[in-house]
């Protein structure tokens, strides 16, 4: 069989309850549905960290992300270090790759191009990215910090609004209508959304139901056990004080900017029909991390905390032709780290380097395939170590950053590093400054049981 052409989408901070056939019968994902029944969608598929860059320097790699440092935004690949761009085009892959990618500094010096033969440039569009005013409230409001901007104006002109991931997948669409034929591509396309801030068009807006929206998890001050990272950003960002219609309404937003993705997609399916090689290409759907949305009284995303709605994301592969799916939901626990395999597995190549990465491809072929026993997540720093603090990022007190960065800025623990072993039916996360945390799953991740003498035995042996 020849190669299959592979193309991942990669949205930026989705979630995986975002997602229709997970269960969330709020949200609009017709095009992920629709994939998720040709092939497999994993409900427990888990991230390495939390935030962009080392979550995305960890599945493109197969490495766990403390192996090469890549522990913060700050720590991007460097050129020697190999990945799934370096490895395909070994293997006689077109590599091409948005801008937005999250992974390597310098993006357009020249010793990339060992790596990727083109980037989806925004040149020549007819229509350009529209600039939309920001939302966010007057300073002091309980909006300022809140990351929530809610509905886009009309554009009066009577143009759609289009933003940076609308060209983005235009020129996608023109890379897939123009590709070289005699050779197979590897295109990754990495997107914004539903990254905050929290808005979007009011068509999409009115796409989502409700009064279908999920119960939220409730504010920290109605949870046991916490850290302190998570405390303060409830104190800090205020939106643990909104009741509970603005909070609904900001939910809302968050599930119409993942429909948005979805029609985006929906757009490079379509490419790939129309130019007859949809089954001649493997399709795989991933996000690096997920989104607080209001759950615990937080909006965002913060390093150093581990709850579901922050590291279970979505997975979706749909394979080629010619590799059967036992297709639907999976319940098999899977890291993002399995993605590298098991795209190598996909094109029929080997790898020689080491990773951590365990291919997914016999799940994919029987559903009751084994794979993982336990997933892990890591983030934060020791004490002193300033340069994993990231508070040089602050621009100003104004900045939209400035209070998770001023957090884990602070020496006292806040930002202490961690690191969670999930199964699933338990969570265990190592604290080194402060109280551990152990949650049995099916009573959710509201109360903190690590010091509850019945589960003692399993604390002791997720820890070791």
């Amino acid at each position: 069989m020849n190669k299959p052409n592979i193309l991942i989408i990669n949205p930026d901070q989705m979630r995986a309850d975002a997602l229709h056939h997970l269960g969330n019968e709020a949200a609009h994902k017709p095009v992920f549905d629709a994939l998720a029944e040709e092939g497999v969608s994993f409900r427990n598929a888990f991230c390495q960290n939390p935030v962009c860059v080392p979550s995305r320097c960890s599945f493109m790699t197969g490495l766990n992300l403390h192996t090469k440092g890549h522990r913060t935004m700050s720590f991007l690949q460097h050129p020697e270090e190999e990945n799934l761009f370096s490895d395909l085009k070994a293997a006689g892959y077109y590599t091409v790759s948005s801008t937005r990618g999250d992974l390597m500094g310098g993006q357009f010096k020249k010793y990339h191009k060992k790596l990727i033969d083109q980037y989806l440039m925004f040149s020549r569009v007819k229509t350009p990215a529209t600039l939309v005013k920001s939302g966010r409230g007057e300073k002091g409001s309980d909006t300022f910090f809140s990351f929530f901007d809610g509905l886009i104006p009309e554009n009066k002109n009577g143009r759609e609004i289009r933003n940076v991931d609308d060209l983005c997948i235009d020129s996608a669409v023109r890379f897939i209508k123009k590709r070289p034929a005699e050779r197979p591509f590897f295109l990754f396309v990495g997107l914004n959304f539903p990254h905050p801030p929290y808005q979007i068009e009011k068509k999409y807006y009115d796409l989502i139901d409700e009064t279908k929206l999920q119960p939220r998890i409730p504010t920290i001050s109605d949870c046991d056990g916490k850290p302190k990272m998570e405390t303060g950003l409830r104190d800090a960002l205020s939106v643990s004080g909104w009741d509970e219609d603005r909070l609904r309404e900001l939910r809302r937003t968050y599930l119409a900017m993942c429909a948005k993705v979805d029609a985006q997609a929906g757009r490079l399916i379509a490419a790939l029909k129309s130019e007859g090689i949809y089954d001649d290409t493997a399709i795989i759907v991933l996000s690096d991390h997920g989104d607080y949305t209001g759950d615990y009284g937080i909006a965002e995303k913060c390093q150093n905390c581990f709850p579901d709605c922050l590291t279970n994301v979505p997975l979706i592969i749909k394979p080629p032709a010619g590799v059967a799916a036992d297709s639907g939901v999976n319940d098999n626990l899977a890291e993002l780290t399995d993605l590298c395999a098991t795209v190598y597995d996909l094109a029929g190549i080997k790898c020689e380097r080491q990773s951590f990465s365990e291919s997914l491809l016999p799940c994919i072929k029987d559903n009751n395939a084994p794979h993982r026993d336990f997933v892990f997540c890591e983030g934060g720093r020791l004490n002193g170590e300033t340069h994993c603090s990231e508070s040089n990022n602050i621009l100003s007190e104004e900045d939209i950053y400035a209070p998770r960065l001023l957090l884990q800025s602070k020496e006292d623990g806040t930002h202490t590093k961690a690191a969670m072993i999930r199964s699933k039916d338990y969570k265990y996360v190592l604290r080194l400054y402060e109280k551990d945390e152990f949650y049995v799953l099916s009573e959710g991740e509201r109360v903190n049981r690590i010091e509850d003498a019945a589960y003692q035995p399993m604390i002791q042996e997720l820890k070791q």
